[in-house]
Formats: structure tokens, sequence, C-alpha cells
């Protein structure tokens, strides 16, 4: 694992339980300041821009795009792509229609699944959810993985 990889998992992992306020409003003190350092204001989806803060965070090279779109990001970054995660990997899932979701792999465990830290999700898995979660994530859902 890189050294900007590293610091981005640790940071997430700090995050672990924000939560939108008012729940299912994509906002909250936590949600704007994700939102607002790839340029957004609050209400939009997240989990791309959780995910470039803890990057910026990390105060090291910051390879990512400064977007909030998960596909855009995927698009933007040939360079980086992976088709085996590795702790630390950003995994990308697209959904179609240009719906995706993002996190962090936190760990790769057996039969397929990785263990991930993920914005704007929830306990049942939902890709609008509205809290920073630990979720399992099986590896054939994922379109591929960005290695930072």
């Amino acid at each position: 694992m890189t050294p900007t990889a590293s610091a981005a998992l640790k940071i997430a992992a700090c995050q672990l339980g924000v939560t939108e306020k008012p729940k299912g409003s994509n906002k909250g003190p936590e949600v704007e300041i994700y939102l607002k350092s790839v340029g957004l204001g609050g209400g939009y989806s997240w989990c791309m821009a959780f995910v470039y803060w803890c990057v910026a965070q990390a105060k090291l090279s910051n390879p990512l795009k400064r977007t909030g779109g998960v596909l855009a990001q995927w698009n933007a970054k040939p360079e980086l792509r992976k088709t085996i995660p590795e702790p630390g990997d950003i995994f990308i899932m697209d959904f179609g229609g240009g719906a995706g979701h993002t996190g962090f792999v936190e760990k790769v465990l057996s039969n397929g699944v990785i263990q991930t830290i993920e914005g704007n999700t929830n306990a049942d898995g939902s890709r609008e959810g509205y809290a920073v979660c630990r979720r399992t994530r099986k590896i054939s859902a994922c379109k591929g993985f960005l290695r930072i």
C-alpha cells in the first residue's frame, strides 16, 4: 500500500459513524465539508466527495480528479485502474445510467469479498445511505479499482 493510500484509509476510518443531518438529506456539517472539497454544496450524493476529501486530508500526493462523480473519476484516471483489489484501493461500482458508488477497500477477505469504508451508505448497503460505514461487498460487483 502506498503512503497516500495508507494515510487516506486511516483518515476514512476516523470518519466512521459520521451521519447526515437530517438523515436522508445529503447534508450535515461533515458531509458538507466532503462535498465542498470537490466544489459542491449540500444535497448531492457524497460517496466520491468523501473519498476525495480523505485523500486530500492525507496531505500527500492526491492523484484523483476533483469531482463528486464516481464514473467521472473512473473515466478520468485510466492509469490508476486495477482489476484485483488491494487494501487502500478505491472500489468503483457502476449501476448504469451514470449512477455509481465508491469507497475504500480496507481488507480483501476470502471468497471474493472486500471489506470497505464508504460514505453515503448504511447498514443495508444502499448507495444513497446516510452515513460513513464499514461494509462488505463482492469483488464481482465492482467495475474495478483505483490504486492511489
